[in-house]
């Protein structure tokens, strides 16, 4: 159901900034990581732990590669066994409302490509277990996808019937209309994923209840940066009921705007170290990434839409007949979309991947700048920081470049860990990017 949802989740769940985790890569000589600048020493691994990690990473690289593509070949299916039509006339059957038409469709869609990811899903969960990085039972795995599926249809079946009605009234400028009517959907989404969303899969707690000790080092990282994140604002979640690894993210809009830390962070790291994590996520707010991340997915999403439509035209054209879809106002025409949709996503990766790249380095720099003052060694702080990330994670510290171009959404930990040993802005010709001298 994961790829049926593709362009849902660029509406409404745009993703939350965190500071812990990238995509894992293949392995890499240490002769490829000093010619690529990295410097090992920042970021390594005893040769056990290295073992695991590349075992791990590996395993993960291929199981996405064949997500992807399974993904989009399971849409293909769909349509080339007849599939698509055949749920469309079932809906049809049950009833001449449209809304309800829509429903049974979504439902449908939903649930076959839900039963043909799941054995993909099950593997993907079996490494995380085996390899340590998952403590959640098979029944709470399946109890979250069973409430996944019901939270994506709830959320799937008014936008898509919004798209088929905006087909019907304007077919040659839908795209342009249905991407228009799609934005403030994006603006509420992101108000409302950590209100309602996030708290049906994952428990949270205020920090200051949970946690009080925590809240005056990073009010001092609050004085320092000038953003308002008062305490009320600062939520624990209990990652450790599902997950081993280290993060902390920001999410909301406005009102519902918050900083989030999980359990496993606090119970691995040290309070300086916390600072850093925390002076990271607040330059994400300092320097408008939720709102610049917002702007770059509209105006991607409005590039996706119009290729999806002329696209969409042109694949009909050619083979609409044969999968018995016969125009874009057709229920059918959902499955050739998502198609379309999702091999445009694909080819986009490296420029979405690229571009949070860009924003995770910059709130990077800022962390490390915040916290010069408050603890002893920013710099030292922030590489012990990205080891117990790295470690929580177990990322190959010789990410393949081509693997980091095309899948991290973060730049690797080794990387990372490099600029922050090397970054000292406040030595003698240093020149601080966002704080004064």
């Amino acid at each position: 159901m994961r790829k049926i949802v593709i362009f849902l989740s660029a509406l409404l769940l745009l993703p939350s900034s965190g500071v812990g985790r990238t995509q894992t890569a293949g392995p890499q000589s240490a002769q490829q990581v000093v010619q690529s600048g990295v410097q090992p020493a920042a970021y390594s691994l005893p040769p056990e732990t290295l073992r695991r990690a590349v075992a791990y990473s590996h395993a993960r690289i291929v199981l996405g590669m064949v997500d992807s593509v399974w993904g989009i070949a399971q849409l293909l299916l769909i349509l080339t066994l007849g599939m698509a039509s055949w749920m469309r006339d079932f809906a049809a059957s049950l009833t001449r409302s449209r809304w309800l038409q829509c429903l049974a469709f979504v439902f449908q869609l939903c649930l076959v490509t839900t039963v043909l990811e799941l054995p993909v899903e099950i593997v993907g969960h079996h490494l995380a277990v085996a390899y340590g990085q998952s403590v959640q039972g098979w029944a709470s795995w399946l109890g979250d996808h069973g409430l996944n599926f019901v939270v994506g249809l709830v959320l799937m079946t008014p936008i898509v019937m919004l798209l088929f009605w905006v087909i019907r009234r304007s077919p040659q400028r839908w795209w342009l209309w249905f991407w228009v009517a799609v934005i403030p959907i994006m603006v509420a989404g992101t108000w409302l994923t950590p209100l309602v969303y996030d708290p049906l899969f994952n428990r949270f707690d205020p920090l200051q209840k949970a946690h009080p000790e925590l809240i005056a080092p990073l009010e001092q990282v609050v004085a320092r940066t000038g953003v308002a994140i008062p305490p009320e604002r600062m939520f624990l979640m209990h990652a450790s009921d599902k997950v081993t690894g280290i993060n902390a993210y920001v999410t909301g809009f406005g009102p519902s705007k918050r900083f989030v830390i999980w359990d496993t962070s606090i119970a691995q790291v040290t309070p300086e170290q916390l600072m850093f994590i925390f002076g990271h996520e607040t330059g994400h707010y300092v320097l408008h990434h939720i709102v610049q991340g917002m702007v770059f997915s509209v105006v991607l999403l409005l590039l996706f839409f119009w290729l999806g439509y002329r696209t969409m035209r042109w694949v009909l054209a050619r083979w609409g007949g044969r999968w018995q879809v016969p125009s874009q106002n057709d229920w059918g025409a959902l499955v050739v979309l998502l198609l379309v949709l999702s091999c445009i996503d694909f080819l986009a990766a490296p420029i979405e991947n690229g571009f949070s790249r860009h924003i995770e380095h910059a709130a990077d720099v800022y962390g490390q700048e915040a916290i010069h003052g408050l603890v002893v060694n920013p710099q030292a702080t922030a590489v012990s920081a990205f080891q117990h990330i790295g470690e929580s994670y177990l990322e190959d510290p010789a990410p393949n470049p081509l693997v980091e171009f095309w899948m991290f959404n973060h730049p690797s930990v080794a990387r990372r860990a490099a600029f922050a040993q090397s970054y000292d802005p406040w030595a003698p010709g240093g020149r601080p990017r966002y704080f004064r001298k």
